[in-house]
């Protein structure tokens, strides 16, 4: 890159070593990939170690440290993607392009591999073209996609249609229908006041619409409280749960109600900037965003001396680069600060220890759309909607088998059954609750309801019906978590991958029952070890499947007895084609046989020599490889 091209880049942003990430995002989208030379003379010009530099540019799947082709294709690999064949229409592109899936053509001009779900449930099979978004894939589609790469057509002149994004709203209720005019809410909260504003939040009960359901006004107080130079407000907008997709609408279709929840919480607690943390899957809305906030500032909505009451609060967007670990808050302050995004130690919190060290509040877009509804309604109002202990409203994006897939909003304490016959789902046999990061529910458990205290979710709702394996669904959650652990500890890095490879075993007819117990072991010891949210969900489902749908997983089973997964024989054909070997001697026999005379030849060793215990044989990982 020229050195004027960089010191542009690095003006824009303010050569500020905390805006790495998105420095290093900005100089591949001109250059296409982050050749060493670049980084080296990011790291001079910052004046920070190039191994820090690499170490964030490595973090994230979406920035390249390596060429990966003037066009990068990354289909969309969640559970409901590949039902609608999403596998198949990759393989067909891969042919038409002459590559193989996950590399780059020889002539360097495209590669084509898969990605964790990029939002887009509701209208897949879904794919990204040079960080664009391409939704409806069919096959002529793919046809059509493959020519204009082939004439080296730019993607921003590829057909217009093919990059409509639809909301789908299937059912409003106060959030969706809200009817207040951008900045509505936010007059209110400033006639109210900071203390009063407190009150309501407190009075509605509002909880964290993000998974956790974390109590809004105790985050809101506690940043408010703590000691600091300054305090910020965080909107958690990198919504990476597969399945999950209402907070692209908000964003897409009611921002400035989100944009006003900010500057009220931004009030409440005495900050003066707030950050959207928006998913590099959802860059498409980047422009849209950054424009209305610009007219929010020439109409006095944002900036300096709102509304002239004297209040200040400005707000600026953070594009994040493919990693769902940053949906933990601990894990977007780091990414927001330029760091790979691995969640830190706490205590200490963010409210009293967040971006830059200083108190912080992370909330979610739809908690900060319905504080906006609250500063207008209060906080009683809100509270006499869903359940005592859930209160308001909940946004579920629904996909999967149904015949309407889109966004339903419910008030806490819809059953599972009320939303399965809004979205007209037939013959369900399961729903997942929570994405991948949630239970899963067999038939006999849809009467149960929505709430944090039955059915908790963060907004994902994926149905399965009876034509659906539900090993086949276990299987992509356990690869989707084992790509995308961060890797900080050791329960979550290892657990993850053993639990990928021990389903990737039973794919291949090597599977044993002491695969199952592997699996369940491994389900326990990463609920109590795991450092963060991640290693402690990602086997719940997983789990689930397993006592909910056992059949589907033992119909894998090959033998009653431990089978090994690798096929010592056939690593040795190559040695056998160098020698020109093939006759019996040359040949090991298959894996039981062999481990059978084994144990047979070990156990006859043991008799004769005296000596007790099982024979010396390799053995997979395990879970108590992990315990300490």
């Amino acid at each position: 890159m020229a050195t004027a091209e960089l010191e542009d880049i690095l003006e824009r942003h303010r050569r500020d070593p905390l805006q790495l990430l998105q420095i290093l995002i900005e100089l591949q989208a001109r250059e296409g990939w982050l050749a060493p030379d670049t980084l080296s003379a990011l790291a001079v010009a910052l004046g920070m170690p190039r191994a820090r530099v690499e170490s964030t540019a490595s973090f994230y799947s979406f920035l390249h440290t390596r060429p990966a082709g003037e066009y990068r294709i990354l289909f969309s690999d969640n559970i409901t993607d590949r039902m609608l064949g999403n596998m198949a229409l990759m393989q067909a592109l891969c042919d038409k392009l002459w590559l193989q899936p996950g590399k780059v053509s020889e002539d360097g001009l495209v590669s084509v591999a898969t990605t964790s779900c990029t939002g887009m449930c509701d209208q897949g099979p879904a794919l990204l073209a040079n960080g664009r978004t391409v939704t409806r894939l069919t096959p002529e589609r793919i046809d059509e996609m493959a020519h204009l790469i082939r004439r080296r057509v730019p993607v921003g002149d590829w057909p217009p249609e093919w990059f409509h994004v639809e909301d789908n709203i299937r059912r409003r209720d106060v959030l969706l229908d809200h009817g207040l005019a951008p900045g509505q809410a936010l007059a209110a909260a400033l006639d109210r006041g900071a203390t009063s504003i407190l009150g309501e939040i407190e009075r509605s009960a509002l909880r964290g619409r993000g998974g956790a359901g974390f109590g809004s006004d105790i985050k809101w107080r506690s940043c408010r409280d703590a000691w600091g130079d300054a305090h910020y407000v965080i909107c958690n907008a990198d919504e990476g749960e597969p399945g999950t997709f209402k907070d692209r609408v908000l964003l897409s279709s009611y921002f400035d109600l989100v944009v006003d929840g900010m500057c009220i919480a931004g009030m409440a607690i005495g900050a003066n900037k707030g950050f959207i943390y928006l998913r590099g899957e959802y860059r498409y809305l980047l422009d849209r965003l950054e424009t209305r906030l610009a007219q929010r500032r020439e109409q006095g909505l944002l900036g300096r001396n709102i509304l002239g009451r004297g209040f200040s609060f400005d707000i600026e967007i953070h594009l994040g680069a493919g990693a769902y670990i940053c949906g933990e808050e601990s894990a977007l302050i780091e990414s927001l600060e330029g760091k790979p995004g691995k969640p830190r130690i706490r205590p200490p919190f963010p409210v009293t220890n967040g971006y830059r060290g200083q108190p912080t509040t992370v909330n979610n877009v739809e908690t900060l759309a319905l504080a906006a509804l609250i500063a207008v309604r209060g906080g009683e109002w809100f509270r006499a909607i869903g359940t005592p202990a859930s209160t308001g409203t909940k946004l579920l994006s629904v996909s999967g088998d149904v015949e309407r897939p889109g966004i339903y909003e419910f008030p806490f304490g819809v059953s599972v059954a009320e939303v399965l016959e809004a979205a007209g789902a037939r013959d369900t046999q399961a729903v997942t609750s929570a994405g991948a990061a949630g239970h899963c529910l067999a038939a006999d458990e849809f009467g149960r309801r929505i709430a944090f205290e039955d059915v908790a979710t963060g907004g994902s709702i994926m149905v399965f019906d009876a034509s659906r394996d539900m090993f086949e669904v276990a299987r992509n959650f356990a690869h989707f978590f084992a790509h995308e652990s961060c890797g900080f500890c050791t329960p979550c890095r290892v657990g993850t991958a053993v639990n990928a490879r021990l389903l990737d075993k039973l794919a291949a007819d090597h599977g044993s029952p002491y695969d199952l117990d592997e699996i369940a072991k491994m389900h326990r010891l990463m609920q109590g070890a795991s450092h963060c949210g991640l290693g402690n969900t990602a086997t719940i489902a997983i789990d689930d499947m397993l006592a909910k749908f056992r059949p589907a997983f033992e119909r894998r089973l090959h033998s009653p007895d431990y089978e090994p997964a690798f096929d010592l024989d056939a690593a040795l054909s190559q040695a056998r084609r160098m020698t020109g070997r093939d006759d019996p001697g040359a040949h090991l026999g298959d894996n039981r046989g062999a481990l059978a005379e084994e144990r047979a030849h070990a156990h006859g060793r043991a008799t004769t020599t005296g000596v007790q215990g099982a024979p010396a044989s390799a053995e997979p990982v395990s879970a108590k490889d992990l315990q300490p």
